[in-house]
């Protein structure tokens, strides 16, 4: 046996307990009077350790040799800590040391592991299992494993079966890029893998499962972002004969389900907003309504007043932000910055001082009088020390640009707390988009989204206006999952394919077998799918994905602790039939 007890669980009333503890080398303490204290640490927790040279000299010798990260396995009694540590569940107590033996020795590692490490995030990611060792990380991996597991009960609940689907399928070009895997056996021939498991989801439901869910890896090979990584996991769920409100209600139920029992929060109701009252008031489809700051339209209110920035405008939005009218010159013209950078796009900012004598100051006055800021500052709502703050141009185009805007604020005022938990529904999302360049409509979610029965006449005249049953939670400005009712029906599926563009022939080669099962029976579902790295971000307040992943990417796409992606040894890559090309 290496130990009858953790390092977390010892408390007073183990006092006088013969214990045997294993575990890493914390730090130690030298202290004067022939004593030494050693932090022995596992998973569970910290248990001091005390070693008295007047109790056993060769014993204290041998602990003042140990090192940061020793593998030790400790024999002693509990015995009541003179100094109590408040600040550890263990810091009653502390264990009289009588036999030490080390497991293993460490290096010095590279980096300090504790909650506040000197490792940045390069050198952590390289020694990713140190900083796994690290209470932070390991604490979000607790609560990666608690989600998982609520979510499995609730949904075991709900009557859903858990089913594994395929990791080698083919490639459907149609969406983000495939990660593509040589077949050896079929030279030539290529896998993908999965970025989603929609097809086989859908099958299972022509097979009369009914209810089906998985927790399950996902692949994209796209541009990475604090909030993606080329793979990820999906908690990913399909339901038969049900339409939108069903879906929305069973899973708004696992929300406030994971939320009660993982955060002790109760999450009330979650409100619907539709995508394009989403676009209009926050120019986002995953609005954060932690906080005001609604875009307000004053096109009607500037023109003619001869500020060709606004009067040759198509859209002039403003957003007051409250309690800002002190901002400074400096604080302004960082804002005005950060609206120019290239990522956002912008070519300046207007603002109007709503001062707390009532007087209005803007940066336009050689062009507007108190009169027309007065009218400005109605339309906002915007009382004695607010600032409102404006932008202009291409309506699509300025939106997005004063939704940056808007959350940049928010960040400043405080205004995005973490321990606020603000949910809704986004949904009546548009059916498809239209690239202008190619000429062509695309899937706004895929194409197997249904469309509004009332919407479905327009495919052929009009399809750009035609709404989708199609809906995202969204939780504090974090798309968090997303789904659709799914087209059950082969006829409309031909017709959407027809659509989007694909003519029989291509239709029939990439979704073929699943218009074929559509002939056998196939049920109306619906279903959804919760990217479980994100949610687990939102509840241990992240801000990346990273962090409560094991093993995680860097923003290049690279694991850097085993340096992958790597090259293939020649002989292998003819096993696969990849010609290599001979550099000059």
């Amino acid at each position: 046996m290496y130990r009858s007890h953790t390092c977390g669980e010892l408390r007073l009333a183990d006092a006088e307990k013969e214990v045997v503890l294993t575990g890493w080398v914390q730090k130690s303490r030298k202290l004067g009077g022939g004593i030494t204290f050693v932090d022995l640490r596992d998973r569970y927790g910290v248990t001091q350790l005390a070693f008295y040279r007047d109790l056993d000299a060769d014993l204290y010798e041998e602990a003042n040799k140990l090192g940061r990260e020793f593998v030790l396995q400790v024999t002693g009694t509990v015995k009541e800590r003179s100094s109590k540590n408040n600040n550890i569940a263990t810091g009653d107590i502390e264990i009289h040391v009588a036999k030490l033996l080390i497991l293993n020795k460490s290096d010095v590692p590279p980096f300090t592991i504790e909650d506040e490490t000197d490792g940045g995030d390069d050198i952590r990611m390289k020694y990713r299992y140190l900083d796994l060792r690290r209470n932070p990380v390991r604490k979000n991996l607790e609560l990666r494993h608690r989600i998982a597991f609520e979510t499995r009960n609730y949904l075991d609940k709900q009557h859903f079966l858990e089913v594994e689907t395929p990791v080698l399928i083919g490639s459907t070009p149609e969406g983000a890029r495939d990660f593509v895997v040589p077949s050896r056996m079929n030279p030539g021939e290529f896998y993908a893998l999965p970025q989603s498991p929609q097809l086989f989801k859908q099958l299972l439901m022509v097979s009369g499962f009914d209810r089906y869910f998985q927790i399950v890896k996902c692949f994209r090979d796209e541009d990475l972002r604090a909030d993606r990584q080329p793979e990820f996991t999906q908690i990913d769920c399909e339901m038969s004969f049900v339409e939108q409100e069903d879906v929305l209600n069973i899973f708004e139920g696992l929300v406030k389900h994971l939320f009660k029992v993982v955060k002790g929060i109760d999450i009330p109701e979650l409100p619907r907003m539709t995508y394009a009252h989403a676009m209009k008031y926050y120019g986002s489809d995953k609005p954060d309504t932690r906080f005001g700051m609604e875009f307000v339209e004053i096109k009607d209110l500037t023109a003619g007043k001869n500020f060709g920035v606004f009067d040759d405008a198509e859209y002039v939005g403003a957003i007051c932000a409250p309690n800002a009218a002190s901002y400074t010159r400096k604080q302004l013209d960082e804002l005005t910055n950060f609206v120019k950078r290239p990522q956002i796009g912008a070519k300046g900012l207007i603002y109007v001082r709503y001062e707390t004598d009532g007087t209005l100051r803007s940066s336009v006055d050689k062009f507007y009088t108190p009169v027309d800021l007065a009218k400005w500052a109605e339309r906002c709502n915007a009382k004695p020390g607010d600032l409102i703050l404006i932008l202009s141009g291409e309506t699509e185009k300025t939106q997005k640009q004063l939704c940056e805007l808007r959350l940049e604020v928010g960040d400043r005022l405080g205004l995005r707390d973490k321990d606020t938990f603000n949910c809704l529904w986004v949904i009546d999302f548009p059916l498809l988009e239209k690239d202008e360049e190619l000429g062509r409509f695309f899937a706004k979610h895929h194409p197997f989204t249904s469309p509004k029965k009332e919407d479905i006449e327009y495919l052929d005249s009009d399809p750009g206006v035609v709404r989708a049953n199609a809906y995202d939670m969204v939780i504090n400005g974090v798309e968090v999952g997303g789904g659709s009712v799914r087209i059950h029906n082969s006829d409309l599926q031909e017709k959407m394919f027809e659509v989007l563009g694909f003519t029989p022939e291509k239709a029939q080669a990439q979704f073929g077998f699943l218009m074929n099962a559509f002939k056998y029976g196939a049920p109306p579902h619906a279903g959804l799918a919760f990217g479980l790295d994100r949610l687990v971000s939102l509840f241990a307040g992240l801000d990346s994905i990273r962090d409560c992943i094991a093993f995680p990417k860097n923003n290049s796409g690279r694991d850097v602790m085993i340096d992958a992606p790597s090259q293939i040894d020649i002989e292998q890559l003819k096993e696969l039939c990849i010609e290599v090309k001979k550099s000059e």
